[in-house]
């Protein structure tokens, strides 16, 4: 019934329409002292369509064909640029902001033309940015970043529906994350503490200009990452009237409202509630998630010198289990004695103030982070004695941060120094058996702990031989006060080298290497036995990183790239478990938490391939992307051999494809190859002891046999619709999404569960002492259809 009622809305809709007009308002400013740029030449991307800035910097573009556009602006003096994406619609006056940088150096020999695609000094390998066309579009993304990121060169993906950032072979928590400059160290719903994962993405599309995503090569203030980096820039609220946006997605319901606050301000806010818990509950599915976020964004520009910019990103979940199913099946019953209740919060606030002079800028960055993670799980969900409770985990992470940074431009040096300073608080109680070595372990403890964090970093870049070398060096040092080994800065020292030669005006070489170091997991810090925060006594180090990156790349036209990258990563001091005796960095993509457990600094391992990434973003509509990662992960076991980590996925081919049709229509496919990822074997023998079954409600892992098994390779095809009508009081946009069309059934670990006989009584041996276990074959993937309404007026 709801898809007639949208199929009879769509048909009206294309009576009621008619061919309109939108229009663009924008300013162009200096890149370092935000002063206005008058007289300054610009032009929507692939159009004749062009005007001049005023003596404000200010320009309005009229007689544009709604939907997305970059705008290009060229100035004497000053470099070339292209915009990131904007939509813009007849409903409202669109409005964008373009800072150009100047040009230091007369070039003659060689001209470099602008590009949507990004490069930096700092970052001239392994740096890709995303446009919202690309976001709003993804096939098989449904709008979720963390899975718009799975199609570009290095980054994993995997069949279980998930949105762990695994880039180039590294675990799911090695990457950090920005929205507007601010660190949020959580940006999936359910997500995994110590990790990054978690099945839905927090951060709302209808927020988003542009992503910068890195996979190497990070600037000297993004610290704390070992793997990747993501940068999200919103866009700013709508400075001439009020408008409301309400989205009806695949999951959820969402509003967005955007407008002035006076004549300096503006303000962007939404907030989602998802409907699945209903959904899953019709269809029987043993668990029932349900959250609940808002982000909201102010900037206010107090005077062309000094602007303010307040963000907030909050969710709430709950992961109920679903013990109203009859006679549950057998995977429905796995599922049901393994998962436990969850109920997680989490919040980020932050305050930026920029600065502006002659030929600097100033950014002060204070922010507040607050993880409220618990989770219980009764034996056979029977919580009618407290007995039967096998976990009882509560846990909080409050992290305050201040960043200073100092921007400045001069004699065509560009110099960036600052320091951070974090105060930390993290909370632990935990009340848990765990079965080790054939005995039991109980786990009971609470930690309070205070962590005090601070960095210093610097990096200088300059362009010479007539612009057509760009060098770039930084450093950065960073410590805290856990530990004496971890007090001293001089120990975590972090630095970082760059060189970009532009061999004629499409061809460019580029390299990049530097040594990067990463806090191990609050988790494995606050983690007690007998009151004494054993890792510390461990000596527990930052883990750290060696990245060497070469690359060519080629741009035959300014919507045209190509790019060819080898990539080698060193890992050392990695935490490994003392009880399972494997590396963390096999730990991460599952729901729950990572390292609250005994570990030692002593793992060691690489990560090495290449990548190719072949992107077109033609200004008529059509957009390809397609990458291809040969990657090899891989980690010292103990008898000092290198053994593949469970993101050896050898190979990684990705293929998306969008273009605009006539009359408002889109279309798009996106087929995705995973190499067969390692898994490790089950234990039977101890999986079977009763009194080891009871505490884990599922079966135990033969490390002994760590990573010795590998899946069959995993494939998908997803494709998507969409139809937008740009009306004079409305804009409408609906879309069909269909992830795994051909119904691929990826192949998963087998479920154990106990066998019964007859009377429906599980079957012991030995006594009593074994449970008879039983092998079920477990595939994973169905094909899900979804359908999307999305309202602006």
């Amino acid at each position: 019934m709801k898809t007639i009622y949208i199929i009879f809305f769509i048909t009206i809709l294309s009576f009621v329409a008619s061919a309109q007009q939108a229009s663009l308002k924008g300013r162009v400013l200096d890149a370092v002292n935000n002063e206005p740029l008058p007289f300054v030449n610009v032009l929507i991307s692939g159009t004749s369509i062009g005007t001049s800035t005023d003596m404000d910097g200010h320009f309005i573009l009229t007689g544009l064909k709604p939907g997305f556009v970059r705008v290009e602006a060229s100035f004497v003096g000053y470099k070339r640029a292209v915009s990131s994406e904007v939509e813009i619609s007849v409903v409202r006056t669109n409005t964008i902001e373009i800072l150009l940088e100047k040009q230091n150096e007369q070039i003659e020999e060689i001209t470099v033309t602008a590009s949507p695609f990004r490069k930096t000094e700092e970052s001239p390998v392994s740096l890709r940015s995303i446009g919202i066309g690309e976001i709003e579009k993804s096939p098989g993304a449904n709008r979720d970043i963390s899975k718009v990121i799975q199609s570009f060169p290095g980054v994993q993906s995997t069949p279980a529906y998930r949105n762990d950032v695994i880039i180039r072979g590294g675990g799911p928590s090695e990457s950090r994350f920005y929205l507007d400059g601010v660190e949020v160290p959580f940006i999936n719903h359910f997500s995994t503490q110590g990790a990054s994962g978690g099945p839905v993405g927090i951060i709302n599309a209808d927020f988003l200009r542009e992503v910068n995503y890195y996979s190497g090569a990070f600037p000297a203030n993004r610290g704390n990452a070992l793997s990747g980096v993501l940068e999200f820039f919103q866009v700013d609220g709508n400075k001439e009237k009020l408008k409301f946006q309400g989205t009806l997605g695949a999951s959820e319901v969402a509003a967005t409202l955007d407008g002035p606050l006076g004549e300096k301000t503006t303000f962007v806010f939404s907030a989602r509630r998802s409907y699945l818990q209903l959904l899953f509950s019709v269809l029987e599915l043993p668990f029932l998630p349900n959250f609940t976020d808002m982000q909201f964004k102010v900037r206010s520009r107090l005077d062309k010198k000094n602007e303010l910019t307040f963000i907030g990103l909050g969710a709430v979940d709950v992961f109920d289990l679903n013990l109203e199913i009859e006679d549950p099946d057998e995977q429905q019953s796995f599922i049901l004695s393994q998962i436990p209740v969850n109920e997680q919060w989490n919040y980020t606030l932050g305050a930026v103030y920029k600065h502006f002079r002659d030929n600097s800028f100033q950014t002060v960055v204070l922010s507040r982070s607050h993880l409220n993670n618990g989770a219980y799980k009764y034996f056979e969900n029977d919580d009618s004695s407290e007995e039967n409770k096998i976990l009882d985990y509560s846990s909080e992470e409050i992290e305050n941060k201040l960043r200073i940074e100092n921007m400045s431009r001069i004699d065509g040096y560009k110099l960036n120094v600052g320091v951070n300073f974090d105060a930390v608080t993290y909370k632990n109680s935990t009340l848990q058996k765990r079965f080790y070595e054939d005995e039991i372990l109980n786990v009971n403890y609470n930690t309070s702990m205070n962590l005090v964090k601070w960095g210093l970093f610097a990096q200088v870049s300059k362009k010479i031989f007539n612009e057509r070398l760009a060098l770039s060096l930084g450093v950065r040092a960073d410590a805290n006060n856990y530990s004496e080994s971890m007090s001293n800065l001089l120990k975590q020292v972090s630095p970082r080298f760059s060189a970009s030669y532009n061999v004629t005006s499409k061809w460019s070489l580029n390299f990049n290497t530097g040594r990067y170091y990463q806090l191990p997991p609050y988790t494995s810090l606050g983690f007690q036995q007998n009151s004494v925060l054993v890792n510390k006594e461990n000596n527990l180090k930052y883990i750290s990183a060696d990245h060497i990156i070469g690359g060519l790349e080629f741009r035959p036209k300014q919507t045209v790239l190509f790019t060819l990258e080898g990539f080698w990563k060193g890992y050392d001091d990695y935490p490994l478990s003392v009880k399972d005796g494997i590396s963390l960095a096999n730990k991460g993509a599952d729901y729950g938490v990572v390292g609250d457990e005994e570990v030692v600094s002593q793992s060691e391992g690489r990560a090495y391939g290449a990548e190719f990434q072949a992107r077109v973003n033609a200004t008529g509509g059509f957009n390809l992307n397609l990458s291809y990662t040969l990657v090899r992960s891989e980690f010292f076991n103990g008898t000092g051999k290198y053994i593949p980590t469970g993101w050896d996925s050898k190979h990684l081919l990705n293929v998306t494809s969008t273009t605009e049709l006539k009359k408002g229509w889109r279309v798009g496919a996106r087929w995705r190859f995973v190499g067969g990822l390692p898994y490790t074997p089950y234990d039977l023998e101890r999986s079977a002891l009763v009194e080891a079954w009871n505490l884990s409600g599922g079966p135990y892992y033969d490390f002994d046999r760590l990573n010795s098994k590998r899946f069959s390779p995993f494939h998908q095809l997803d494709v998507r619709v969409d139809k937008s009508f740009y009306l004079e009081k409305i804009t409408a946009k609906f879309y069909l999404d269909i992830q795994n069309l051909y119904n691929f059934q990826a192949e998963q670990q087998d479920i154990i569960v106990r066998a019964k006989d007859e009377n429906g009584n599980f079957i012991l041996t030995d006594n009593g002492t074994r449970y008879q276990l039983k092998r079920v074959v477990n595939t994973s993937g169905t094909v899900l259809p979804t359908i999307g309404i999305i309202l602006e007026f």
